[in-house]
């Protein structure tokens, strides 16, 4: 079952859903608009080795905005710090940055119950598009989780910023 925003806004204030900062203007009626932190990061590799930790760049966000190129991931972050350990956070974009070809959120749109830090834009798009910092970039839902309840409390955990894939740690621990 999905919340609506009046009970995610209610959620919110009864410290069942962390929204942090939390801005009324931002409910719609089924979800919360998230906003673009200031910086953005981009792999240095050309090709991405899912067994190796990855290097990136960090590349802040200037008032001009900065255009997200195609064939090239940029990683961006929520200013909000978002989580909950009594229900499901699921990200996705917006339809107006979806009608500009940006994807926001290639594929990891489920945020574990239990979760709690800047979530991650995997931003990626199909013809040159400016962005700006603080720009309503997507959108969170929050489901009501059936059955017992495990949190989080893996490598994403406390994020801060964007996150870079962490995948390489899931293959040094099978060896």
């Amino acid at each position: 079952m999905i919340l609506t925003g009046k009970e995610i806004t209610k959620q919110v204030r009864n410290n069942r859903i962390t929204i942090e900062p939390f801005d009324i203007i931002n409910v719609n009626p089924n979800s919360y608009n998230v906003t673009l932190g200031d910086y953005v990061k981009v792999y240095t590799d050309d090709i991405l080795d899912s067994k190796m930790e990855l290097k990136t760049k960090t590349i802040p966000i200037p008032d001009k905005g900065i255009i997200i190129e195609p064939d090239k991931v940029y990683l961006g972050f929520t200013k909000e710090i978002i989580g909950s350990d009594h229900y499901v956070p699921t990200i996705t974009g917006r339809s107006s940055t979806g009608r500009l070809g940006l994807f926001v959120q290639i594929t990891a749109d489920l945020v574990d119950i239990g979760f709690k830090g800047n979530l991650t834009f995997q931003m990626h798009s199909v013809q040159p598009v400016r962005i700006y910092k603080g720009m309503q970039l997507g959108q969170v839902m929050f489901w009501k989780p059936t059955g017992k309840i495990k949190l989080y409390n893996g490598k994403y955990q406390n994020s801060i910023g964007p996150q870079e894939s962490k995948v390489y740690i899931d293959f040094k621990s099978k060896e």
